[in-house]
This record gives structure tokens, C-alpha cells and sequence, in this order.
């Protein structure tokens, strides 16, 4: 196995430069942290590329290693100049890209996102629509990327399993959709209740909007239907990823 010592080495700034968007544009890779993540990945049938252990735990890299990774031992200062974590899990890897699904191949059970900006609401709205039985998530402008670290932490593997889509122009992506027969129903603090909505039909997309604005004017035109969910105390609005899957669980216990 390799060994780097020095943060300024090739290898160690092409990994950290995957942290940003840019860089992961760049060099068609994206930045995997923790043991368990990387098998997810694996499992997943990403392609793995370069790894880098912590010295103490190099064990950790022989299944990655015999999966085709270049694996070098660090010691701990280097990766946590690496990793987005303030105390990384001792091992993190690069893989290539995933592609994103087309518009034309969406599944039946979709989460578009409207703006949705913070990571962690993007990564958890991300996980549940994995574990309530959504199949794909739609990405409009404007929204947390897919692809940081924060994101695929907080989704927790289920960036891995359920696949993504992107539009730049979510309405017209949307009315697209609809016309194709899907329902789309958009999560509205000026709509209609949620627990009173016309049944959406077998495939529908659930679109949950920006955390401060919600659903952009375009966006509101693009829907069949508007919903909100009843407020009976005195919040005034629920967290984007709460709401989130609230809306996603009662759908499909239809």
C-alpha cells in the first residue's frame, strides 16, 4: 500500500478539491467518507477510485483494494484535510459520478425538489423517499447538490440506491411529467388539505419547495393539485424534510 504524509500531495488535493461542485465537475468524481458508506457504494455498483485510510486502520482498505481501488495510508491530520467531517471515520474514497436518470425514464413514484437548499433537508427528504417506497428524486435549480458530502451523509446510502434526475427548468420538467400522466402535487402553505386530496393515481411526483419561499409562481402553475398539511397548534410551518415525509409515507399507504 501507498503512503502519503503531506497534504500537499497530488492526490490529496484532487481529493479535496471533491468536496466543491467544481471540483467534482472536474475530475467526474465525487467524495465517499466512512466504512459503511463506501460499501454501500460498492453495493451499489458505483466505481470506486482512489482511497485513503488512516495509517493505524489500514486494514480497512482490502476490500476496497481488491475491488480496484488505489489505496494509500495516511496519517490522520491528511484526512481530515480530505474529508468534509470535522472527525472523519478513518477511510474515505473517490468514485465516479453516477449519471443521472433521464426526464424520459422516470419512475412511477417521484420527490421533485423546488430550490430545496439545505443538505441535510435535501439528504433526509432523500433517505425517507428510499424507505417509504419513492423511486427516483428530481432536482430543479437552485437546489443543495446531489452529489456534496452533507448531502450523501445525511441520505445515508439512499443517495446510492434511489437514482436522481436534474432540470433546469423544473416547471416545464414537471408539466411534462403531466402530460405523460403524471400527478403532480405540490406541498402549499395555501393549499388545500392534504388529508382531504382527490386521490393523485398510480404515478404522481410530490414536490417539496425552498425552505424560506416554498414553491416558485411556475411551479404552482405546473401542479395538480396544491396541499398543505393542517397546522392545529401554532406553528405556522413544518421543517421542509418533516413535511417531506409526512406527505411521502401517507401516499403510499394508499
Amino acid at each position: 500500500m501507498e503512503r502519503i504524509t503531506s497534504v500537499k500531495n497530488p492526490l490529496v488535493r484532487s481529493m479535496r478539491a471533491l468536496r466543491e461542485r467544481k471540483g467534482r465537475a472536474e475530475q467526474g468524481r465525487f467524495l465517499v467518507e466512512g466504512e459503511v458508506m463506501l460499501h454501500e457504494a460498492l453495493k451499489c455498483g458505483l466505481a470506486i477510485r482512489d482511497l485513503l485510510v488512516v495509517e493505524d486502520r489500514a486494514d480497512m482498505a482490502a476490500p476496497f483494494a481488491a475491488a480496484g481501488a488505489r489505496a494509500c495510508a495516511v496519517p490522520a491530520g491528511v484526512l481530515e484535510a480530505v474529508c468534509d467531517t470535522k472527525t472523519p471515520q478513518g477511510i474515505c474514497a473517490s468514485f465516479d459520478l453516477p449519471a443521472p436518470l433521464p426526464l424520459d425514464s422516470a419512475p412511477d413514484r417521484v420527490v421533485a425538489l423546488d430550490g430545496t437548499q439545505d443538505p441535510g433537508n435535501v439528504g433526509t427528504i432523500w433517505r425517507t423517499a428510499d424507505a417509504a417506497g419513492f423511486q427516483g428524486l428530481l432536482f430543479g435549480a437552485g437546489c443543495a447538490d446531489p452529489l456534496s458530502p452533507k448531502v450523501q451523509r445525511a441520505a445515508m446510502g439512499s443517495g446510492f440506491r434511489v437514482p436522481f434526475m436534474t432540470a433546469d427548468d423544473l416547471p416545464a420538467a414537471l408539466n411534462a411529467l403531466k402530460d405523460k400522466g403524471w400527478s403532480v402535487i405540490a406541498s402549499d402553505l395555501h393549499g388545500a388539505d392534504f388529508y382531504r386530496r382527490p386521490d393523485p393515481g398510480e404515478k404522481f411526483v410530490l414536490v417539496i419547495g425552498n425552505e424560506a419561499r416554498g414553491i416558485s409562481g411556475a411551479t404552482r402553475e405546473a401542479a395538480s393539485m396544491l396541499l398543505k398539511l393542517p397546522m392545529r397548534g401554532g406553528a405556522e410551518s413544518l421543517n421542509a424534510a418533516v413535511a417531506a415525509g409526512i406527505m411521502m409515507y401517507e401516499l403510499m399507504r394508499e
